[in-house]
């Protein structure tokens, strides 16, 4: 059964005005009729709703207004599924007594249902005059069943647009939701991973029994491995709750010499692979350093996963006059074409990736450490040449940084 109550109502007399082309559509269905009156109606087994009005014979009716469906000639087209026709009510045996005809004089009629393409039934177009015809309805029915069909078709797709928005809607909430959940979830981690890691250290102490030490070693292998993905996380938390990543934007003149430290630890803990690096810089670079660290970091990281371990991973970072440029290549099986558009989206791994990797942010956060210094990151893999991420940040980092800044609506320190 139709919804009959106060809020359906005003809903669907909503939705009919928000389709701009009413007022002139009623206004054509008097013309094309010679009828001094026009409504789309909403009609239920109980009422009948005027939604929209057209009124030049001063009948009275406005929109909102209600009149008992039965007491209405467009019930009787509800029940038929078809128009109703009357040329001369006065003299139809069928329609002489009606009430509702008497009561305002009417003497010709044409109600037109209005069903939407779903089957549904929304109610009526129907015209009306207190004159009979001079030229019998059934010549002109056939405009005002397409003006029906043209309204329906526009209340379909208006509820389908509305169902799109409020599903958008709370989407969006449960994304907020959940990237608040995360933020909160990553700070309360802190605590239980530091008492973790005392223990681990206590473990290491322990030097006269090297199962202990171990054991501890893994332990702090693990925790670290943790709280990068905690750093992660806060990091696509305030990202896209915040105002973006934060930087603390300085000049930097010992830049070089961080980002060959990094190497050098990456080289400590793999060194079964060949790490090649080319670090040279014309000068100081103004940056947010721990964030350009964090991008080679994740970079490398990147690369030992996924590149090919009997070739070498090629690190190349240098400035020009307004540059800094940094890559990160590796050998091995190049990225699938259909991966190629997903690299920098949040959460994403390929179905190939080998189990116990991240959660799917080191790339994404990358792209965003690079559009947060006004900068890009790019990457090419084919089979002959490799996969090479390449970072270009502005070496000044004030004129991108400020043009991004505007875009996003945030400051930079």
């Amino acid at each position: 059964m139709q919804d009959d109550s106060a809020e359906a109502i005003a809903r669907d007399i909503a939705a009919i005005g928000r389709i701009s082309a009413v007022p002139s559509l009623l206004k054509i269905v008097c013309q094309s009729t010679g009828m001094e009156f026009a409504a789309i109606a909403r009609l239920t087994d109980s009422h009948w709703t005027a939604c929209a009005v057209e009124d030049r014979g001063a009948l009275g009716v406005c929109v909102g207004q209600q009149f008992p469906a039965a007491a209405t000639l467009c019930h009787e087209a509800r029940v038929a599924r078809r128009p109703v026709v009357i040329d001369h009510a006065s003299r139809d045996p069928r329609y002489c007594a009606h009430a509702g005809l008497q009561t305002f004089g009417i003497e010709r009629y044409i109600s037109v249902p209005i069903v939407l393409p779903s089957g549904e039934y929304f109610g009526n177009l129907c015209a009306i005059d207190r004159q009979p015809a001079t030229v019998p309805g059934a010549q002109t029915v056939g405009i005002v069943m397409a003006f029906a069909e043209l309204i329906a078709a526009q209340l379909q797709s208006e509820r389908v647009q509305t169902q799109t928005a409020s599903a958008l809607k709370r989407e969006q909430a449960l994304a907020e939701l959940r990237e608040q959940f995360i933020a909160v979830l990553g700070h309360d981690l802190r605590n239980p991973l530091s008492t973790i890691a005392m223990m681990a250290e206590l473990l290491r102490l322990r030097t006269a029994d090297p199962v202990l030490v171990k054991m501890g070693d893994r332990l702090d292998v693990s925790v670290q491995r943790m709280l990068r993905m905690i750093e992660d996380m806060m990091d696509f938390a305030q990202g896209r709750l915040g105002s973006g990543i934060q930087l603390d934007v300085r000049i930097d003149s010992f830049l070089a010499d961080s980002l060959r430290d990094l190497v050098a630890e990456r080289r400590a803990s793999f060194p079964e692979r060949d790490i090649e690096d080319r670090i040279g810089l014309l000068g100081p670079v103004r940056c947010d350093p721990l964030r350009v660290q964090q991008m080679l970091s994740k970079l490398l990281d990147n690369a030992l996963r996924y590149g090919a371990a009997e070739q070498p991973i090629r690190v190349d970072v240098h400035t020009d006059a307004d540059m800094l440029h940094i890559e990160v290549g590796n050998g091995g099986r190049p990225i699938p074409a259909l991966d190629m558009p997903h690299l920098f989206e949040p959460y994403w791994r390929p179905t190939a990736t080998p189990p116990g990797g991240g959660v799917g942010m080191g790339l994404y956060l990358c792209e965003q450490i690079a559009r947060a210094h006004g900068g890009t990151l790019e990457v090419t893999s084919s089979a002959a040449r490799g996969t090479c991420f390449r970072a270009l940040l502005p070496r000044t980092a004030t004129e991108g940084l400020l043009a991004r800044a505007a875009e996003d609506g945030r400051e930079v320190g």
